[in-house]
């Protein structure tokens, strides 16, 4: 988002989350009107949400809804009535950012219908909301899962989608919502494929910070696989930069945002091992349904389009995601 826009009013749905907090954190520092809204599912403790805006609350320009997206008012919510007529509403300054879904690939098999109301049915009804609104932007946070298991990396925009998990197919799902709302009523959307994301306030189901708690408390460390398997990690800071910049891109496009390497289990696990002086404990089990061998976000347009440059190193984030979860265990 230029400098010279300053006067956004924004919503952050999922603002409670892992990105949404850090995403909300970095939008009223820039000094833009941020209203964020946190249904607290019960995937994971209420508190550690509650921990992530405990600073934006204390923000004279951040207004904090605790909402269900399935029943929120959004013209009460925003300010703006749903019935006016788009040609007499002010100019399109209304950023949405589009983070809240039911996460969890291994999670979501046998609880689609969870799946489907929060990130299929969610989505429509705030698209079908910003279709009667003039909108400066929609950002949807897709997910490098709805590319499925491939052989053909890096992963680029225009692979053909073959999720294989039920969460990666609700994600495909709400990518093809926000193309026909752009294409029937021109909402000014752009989709995000995130590549998994990590740093400080990761959720507890993410396998970093499942690693980090087990090293600090002497459990085992169960290894999917080989642990051979890589991802393309990418740190909060770039997801977050990489979600702002998307405000100022054209209209329609789909763009990874990732890390720009990928690493493997094994590696992490030696990462980690130099950071906290300590040797992991593994437990190898069985690949999981829904589990990818290999995730490789090609970046090229992000980097053309939004001037995307991530710049998170692997070892410093992970020190800062240690420090983090080092300071949560002790208090």
């Amino acid at each position: 988002m230029r400098k010279k826009n300053r006067s956004h009013k924004i919503l952050v749905t999922g603002v409670g989350g892992f990105i949404g907090s850090h995403l909300a954190e970095r939008l009223v520092k820039d000094q833009h009107e941020v209203i964020g809204i946190e249904c607290f599912t019960d995937y994971y403790p209420r508190g550690m949400k509650e921990k992530n805006i405990e600073w934006l609350k204390k923000q004279p320009n951040f207004k904090f809804h605790e909402e269900n997206l399935l029943t929120a008012d959004f013209g009460k919510i925003l300010k703006v009535s749903v019935s006016a007529s788009p040609s007499r509403l002010p100019e399109r300054q209304l950023v949405i950012f589009h983070l809240a879904a039911q996460a969890g690939v291994r999670a979501s098999w046998g609880e689609i219908e969870i799946y489907t109301e929060n990130n299929i049915r969610a989505t429509q009804r705030l698209l079908e909301w910003a279709k009667d609104n003039r909108i400066k932007k929609f950002i949807y946070a897709s997910s490098s899962s709805v590319y499925g298991d491939t052989d053909d990396l890096p992963m680029t925009e225009g692979n053909l989608p073959k999720p294989v998990s039920p969460y990666g197919v609700t994600k495909l799902a709400g990518e093809h919502l926000c193309y026909l709302y752009s294409n029937n009523y021109r909402v000014p959307v752009t989709i995000l494929r995130y590549f998994t994301v990590y740093g400080p306030r990761q959720r507890p189901d993410m396998a970093f910070y499942k690693f980090i708690r087990a090293m600090f408390e002497d459990r085992e460390i169960e290894i999917y696989g080989d642990g051979t398997q890589t991802r393309d990690f990418t740190y909060i800071d770039d997801i977050v930069a990489g979600t702002i910049s998307a405000v100022d891109a054209p209209d329609g496009e789909i763009l990874n945002i990732g890390g720009g390497t990928r690493t493997s289990v094994k590696d992490i696990l030696d990462v980690l091992e130099n950071i906290l002086q300590k040797k992991a404990k593994l437990k190898y089990v069985s690949v999981q349904k829904g589990d990818v061998k290999h995730t490789a976000a090609d970046i090229t347009k992000a980097r053309k389009l939004l001037k995307y440059n991530p710049q998170g190193k692997l070892e410093d984030g992970l020190s800062n995601e240690v420090n983090w979860l080092k300071s949560t265990l002790t208090r």
